[in-house]
């Protein structure tokens, strides 16, 4: 049984990669009744007669799933946010990397229009940097007038399922038309009067760039953490990792325990205070979720 890899999906029709072709294929009606759905990433066996007609017989187990964008088995994301229009927020790109994080999805920060600058703005932003290389992140600088910061990304890619994904607006769309001008990946400007991006991608699909595979995604729909647990919270912060092993109490979720490690840290200036604030504002908002049933 021939095996591939789903790059795109559109209108009930998917497209698998096998070799060096692309066939289009549809789901079998046993993934309806198990109500599973393939998704753009998943590595399927197909039957086919011709790159016209085919069908998704089986799909392997997964390592990751996102249910916004719907892909599947990615490998890392590349977290795309501008430095100036729309500001820098670390606030929502803590957001960014809490649910990555929970998804066992290796993040790397990519700030871009460096260009746009002022001094003053820059140095604010070098003390940011600073501190998300210091807690271990990676974290790229780029701009699209300089094609040299952006070819940075490409050994990134190589081997790898990565998502491209931050605040509409950004740029991301215009990053991959750097690394691969054939894209031609339609972008649109800021809107001033929202002081955000038109929303220019509609589907999910794998482009192949750099030796692996870059989805051009919407981007995450949601931002809510509708999956994350309070108790896996703590884990999505690796500087709080790092120190957690000092507290007294396991399972510290570093509120209002006694001789809490990541608290000393944080009161030493060993954790940034705006990292703690967020981390407890999102175990509040966690805490408040309505439960599932």
């Amino acid at each position: 049984m021939p095996e591939g890899k789903i790059i795109k999906a559109l209108s009930g029709f998917y497209y698998v990669l096998s070799g060096d072709e692309t066939i289009q294929c549809r789901g079998r009606g046993v993934f309806r009744k198990q109500k599973v759905t393939p998704l753009v990433g998943d590595e399927v066996t197909f039957q086919a007669e011709n790159d016209k007609e085919g069908y998704v017989l089986g799909l392997e187990e997964r390592k990751n799933s996102l249910v916004r964008p719907p892909i599947a088995n990615v490998d890392q994301a590349i977290l795309v946010f501008s430095a100036v229009e729309p500001t820098f927020s670390t606030t929502l790109l803590d957001r960014f990397l809490v649910l990555v994080e929970s998804h066992d999805i290796e993040p790397i920060i990519c700030i871009t229009k460096l260009d746009l600058l002022l001094e003053e703005q820059k140095k604010e932003l070098d003390v940011f940097v600073s501190d998300y290389r210091e807690m271990g992140y990676e974290v790229l600088l780029t701009s699209t007038l300089d094609e040299n910061s952006v070819q940075m990304l490409l050994p990134y890619l190589e081997d790898k399922v990565t998502v491209v994904a931050g605040q509409s607006g950004v740029g991301k769309s215009s990053l991959l038309n750097v690394l691969d001008p054939s894209l031609s990946l339609k972008t649109d400007d800021i809107s001033t009067s929202l002081g955000r991006g038109k929303h220019t991608t509609r589907h999910v699909e794998l482009l192949s760039i750099g030796g692996g595979f870059v989805a051009d995604t919407p981007g995450f729909s949601s931002l809510e953490f509708t999956e994350l647990e309070a108790e896996e919270l703590p884990y999505c912060f690796p500087e709080m990792v790092r120190v957690s092993e000092g507290c007294k109490f396991r399972g510290c979720l570093h509120v209002k325990e006694p001789k809490c490690a990541v608290k000393e840290a944080v009161e030493n200036g060993e954790i940034p205070s705006y990292r703690y604030d967020h981390y407890l504002s999102f175990l509040d908002e966690i805490k408040q979720r309505k439960p599932r049933y």
